[in-house]
């Protein structure tokens, strides 16, 4: 399957006063001035309310139930039920055209908003202990495992073309048939969700995302 991927600043306005300030001398001031901006960079609470720090956003794929929960934190907050996953179900080691979706914790590593399933976002699939088992079950060449090992130490996107295959992520149906879609898991590996869905999914959606997948 083929499939895509996309911190925080913010600028305060002083507010004018409509009163003088009081005729203090002109290096008083100054040294006033600069305890008001120390205190405002120390003690950034009296100036912005505090909303404590944004909870994680990541997506939870239920292989049994066929559900994919977008999670703030422990909380979901959106639902989309009925996807589809690999046409032979799923794995925790996958291999190269098994038709199998792969299980396991997973990042977004690439995100294409044009694609013929609509919209293709990948996962930094395979993990390296998934590579790390298939060496010991002679399922894949040791120079393909030092490809991988390599590029995963360098938090670069694995190899695609290795024996345990590759481009798996979430899509949409694109051009497909929404009935085969609703009926059937039809997949060679990625988890689909209709059009509609992976363009709302889409806001939720940006390198580095988690993504579980059981």
């Amino acid at each position: 399957m083929q499939t895509t991927l996309t911190y925080a600043s913010h600028t305060a306005t002083c507010r004018a006063y409509t009163y003088p300030y009081p005729l203090y001398p002109g290096w008083t001031r100054t040294i006033l001035f600069t305890l008001m901006l120390l205190s405002a960079v120390l003690n950034p609470r009296l100036a912005w309310s505090d909303s404590g720090e944004e909870e994680e956003v990541w997506l939870q794929v239920d292989t049994q139930a066929l559900v994919l929960r977008v999670m703030r934190g422990g909380q979901p907050i959106k639902t989309y039920e009925d996807i589809a996953i690999g046409r032979f179900g799923t794995t925790a080691d996958k291999r190269h055209l098994d038709g199998k979706t792969p299980l396991g914790e997973f990042h977004i590593s690439l995100i294409k908003s044009t694609s013929p399933y609509r919209r293709f976002f990948g996962f930094d699939y395979p993990r390296l202990d998934q590579a790390e088992r298939a060496l010991e079950q002679g399922d894949l060449p040791m120079d393909e495992f030092k490809a991988i090992n390599s590029a995963v130490r360098a938090h670069r996107v694995p190899p695609q073309n290795t024996a345990l295959g590759g481009h798996v992520g979430i899509h949409g149906i694109g051009a497909g048939d929404p009935k085969v879609h609703e009926s059937y898991n039809w997949t060679k590996g990625c988890i689909a969700l209709t059009n509609t869905q992976i363009d709302e999914l889409a806001q939720w959606v940006h390198l580095g995302v988690r993504v579980v997948v059981y």
